[in-house]
């Protein structure tokens, strides 16, 4: 079956051995330079033609998060579409997956699957490769919104009610995090900003043992993966408050968002992005892209993604690039403020 991308491929090679025959008429001087630009842009098509040829490997952070998920579920579409294995090669989060990746040929056989702490971490320690000048963006392909929840013994039902609280007893409250410039710290580092609150930040190895000690009331609140809390707000041994994201989200429809409870304009959710290396040719990025946007449309994919608390984004490579320029900006303000640095 001859694909769009095919025909695409098709024409651009007409258009190439049109433009040859015509060049092939002018003088010789202007010939050599012409020619050089032009094996260039035939080897990029050609390239994309011949893609992929052999097994494909998305690095990305520790199994079993979102990262993990999203990987797996788009790394099987692959597979599915073009017949080659796609193996999903699981690093310990931080900094490791993007030195992997960075390192790589740029062939498209080696991609990378991050969240935002991978273009925020320049933030908050020295990495060894540049987020915007290392990488070729793709697709924002997913995103997991936080759920704001407290324990039940808190005084609030509603975030004007949790900020009424924090401003009547500065430094009281205090909420459970990952390590120093996770999502969720950033997320409720964000929210005090924004209130000009103060609340205290415990700091947890995993997000198990966070919500552990929220039920049984050791800490007061947290910002979390919606999946991670669901279950507990309907057994009632938590209150949800709002959610994180910037529109009112399908994965808890009853919920407000912060902006629309009183913080105009607050935002914070955990984004999965897929990168290539610099420099691997336009061609393979705009099949990858084509063909990842596609698997995500697909109706079992959104359903899985959905049942793992990921939301649908499929952006085009600009607009993620235009959303990390947009992070580093407004995160970036918050980490220099409350002096943040990673642990």
């Amino acid at each position: 079956m001859t694909t769009d991308i095919d025909r695409a491929l098709e024409c651009c090679v007409s258009t190439v051995w049109s433009v040859v025959e015509y060049v092939m008429l002018q003088p010789r001087h202007v010939l050599s330079p012409v020619m050089g630009c032009l094996m260039i842009l035939a080897a990029g098509v050609a390239c994309g033609q011949d893609y992929p040829s052999k097994p494909i490997r998305i690095v990305t952070g520790g199994a079993g998060g979102g990262n993990d998920v999203a990987a797996r579920l788009l790394g099987q579409g692959l597979t599915a579409s073009w017949g080659q294995p796609v193996i999903v090669d699981n690093r310990p989060s931080g900094v490791i997956p993007g030195e992997v990746a960075a390192r790589a040929t740029p062939d498209g056989y080696v991609l990378l699957l991050n969240g935002s702490s991978f273009w925020i971490a320049p933030l908050l320690q020295n990495v060894p490769y540049d987020t915007m000048k290392d990488f070729a963006p793709i697709t924002l392909a997913v995103s997991s919104p936080n759920m704001i929840v407290v324990h039940p013994a808190v005084q609030a039902t509603s975030i004007k009610d949790l900020v009424a609280l924090a401003k009547a007893k500065p430094g009281a409250l205090n909420y459970a995090a990952g390590g120093s410039g996770s999502a969720n710290h950033l997320a409720a580092e964000l929210f005090k900003a924004m209130a000009g609150i103060n609340m205290v930040r415990i700091s947890y190895k995993s997000t198990a043992e966070a919500i552990t000690d929220l039920i049984s009331g050791q800490v007061q609140l947290t910002f979390s993966p919606t999946s991670a809390v669901a279950p507990h707000v309907k057994t009632g041994r938590l209150r949800a408050l709002a959610m994180t994201s910037a529109n009112p989200s399908a994965l808890a429809p009853e919920l407000p968002t912060v902006s629309a409870s009183g913080l105009q304009g607050y935002e914070a959710v955990a984004p999965y992005a897929i990168f290539a290396p610099a420099k691997t040719p336009q061609a393979i990025i705009q099949r990858l892209h084509q063909e990842l946007v596609r698997i995500l449309e697909k109706q079992d994919v959104k359903e899985r993604l959905f049942n793992a608390g990921l939301e649908i984004v499929g952006s085009s490579p600009e607009q993620l690039m235009a959303a990390m320029k947009a992070d580093v900006v407004r995160l970036g303000k918050v980490i220099r403020d409350a002096g943040i640095r990673a642990d």
